[in-house]
């Protein structure tokens, strides 16, 4: 199983940068490109919430489920 970070979508439909989002929430750059290249360990509800309040979104657009296939 694997969860799938559309962060990049969600910013491009709302036209806003990275830069501009991590400004916003709190976060460094940095870490924000970590979490959109799906390589984070955890998310913080917190960080998660300022996300969707920033880009006005629901946690699913940006959190996917993708069941891996069994051999």
């Amino acid at each position: 199983m694997t969860i799938i970070i559309n962060l990049d979508i969600m910013l491009a439909k709302r036209k806003m940068q990275s830069k501009e989002l991590a400004s916003r929430i709190g976060v460094t750059v940095q870490n924000l490109s970590i979490l959109k290249r799906g390589k984070a360990r955890a998310v913080r509800l917190e960080t998660l919430n300022a996300i969707c309040k920033v880009l006005e979104c629901q946690p699913g657009d940006i959190l996917e489920f993708q069941d891996e296939a069994q051999d």
